[in-house]
């Protein structure tokens, strides 16, 4: 029972990749990652998560590798991404 949906865009290789939110009168609890999800949903192989937090005003690249090229997980929990 997956608890990711993964969405494809109209760019080749780049999912929307939604979780559930589980809420209740403590706060809220979400699966980020998840091996079996992920292996059964997408056809790839995720070996790292990084996350990092910006003060207001600071605009992050995200930096493209023609050598020894990664893909890139994206999450956004406030603010907005420009693409």
């Amino acid at each position: 029972m997956g608890k990711f949906n993964f969405l494809e865009t109209d760019i080749e290789g780049l999912y929307i990749i939604e979780t559930g939110i589980f809420e209740d009168n403590r706060g809220y609890f979400m699966e980020t990652y998840n091996y079996n999800d992920f292996k059964a949903g997408l056809d790839m192989v995720f070996v790292q998560d990084n996350q990092s937090k910006s003060k207001k005003g600071v605009l992050r690249g995200l930096h493209f590798q023609k050598k020894h090229p990664q893909g890139k997980l994206v999450r956004v929990i406030k603010g907005e991404v420009f693409d």
